[in-house]
């Protein structure tokens, strides 16, 4: 036998099986919890899909990078959120990394597209200059499907969770994010103008796949 070969055969497949291992960990904390965290599906639905009336997120689909920083973000408490902290604080970082994984592997659920008309897609689609206010789609991508790695898809999520995260900003309660834009966009929407986009976005189909 050539055992330098064999050797080599070896270092290749560590690192499949340890990625094949952490894929397995993450479908079973996703699907039933592990130890003392929780099943990711209670809340953000078995395919990722979220759940619109409940104001808890769609994952399918978003960044890795993007959805990782996030976890991280909780379990430092810089992102702030009652439910997302005590459980994010249980993952490890290759827990963290595999969900991530996971949840950017799956494609959301198609949804029904509706026209750009009104003060939510003004704001997207053209921003208001008057204000300062970049349009949405400049960073978040046209409709809203998001720009790998660090921009998340705001198409298809729900309303109160786009509001949610606005007003999180607004108060402090979230990392600035890429290029620390979020904050200062924030502090220029009116409740009216965070109604009206988080609406808009959460109106439109969600993309399939990150670009």
């Amino acid at each position: 036998m050539d055992w330098r070969r064999f050797a080599g055969m070896v270092l290749l497949a560590v690192p499949l099986m340890a990625g094949r291992a952490h894929a397995q960990d993450a479908a079973t904390i996703v699907a039933h919890g592990s130890g003392g965290t929780p099943a990711c599906a209670t809340c953000h639905g078995a395919q990722g899909q979220g759940n619109a009336g409940a104001g808890f997120p769609r994952l399918a689909g978003d960044p890795a990078e993007y959805l990782r920083a996030q976890l991280e973000a909780f379990a430092a408490g810089t992102r702030q959120n009652p439910i997302m902290m005590p459980i994010a604080k249980t993952l490890n970082a290759a827990q963290m990394e595999a969900i991530a994984q996971y949840f950017a592997g799956l494609t959301p659920p198609p949804m029904v597209q509706v026209p750009a008309t009104g003060l939510g897609a003004d704001l997207a689609l053209y921003g208001r200059a008057a204000d300062r206010l970049p349009a949405c789609e400049k960073c978040h991508g046209p409709g809203g499907v998001g720009v790998a790695p660090s921009f998340p898809a705001l198409a298809g999520q729900p309303a109160a969770y786009i509001e949610a995260q606005i007003e999180a900003w607004q108060k402090k309660q979230r990392p600035p994010g890429p290029l620390g834009l979020m904050p200062a966009i924030a502090a220029r929407l009116s409740p009216t103008d965070t109604k009206a986009v988080s609406t808009y976005f959460a109106s439109l189909a969600a993309p399939e796949k990150q670009p």
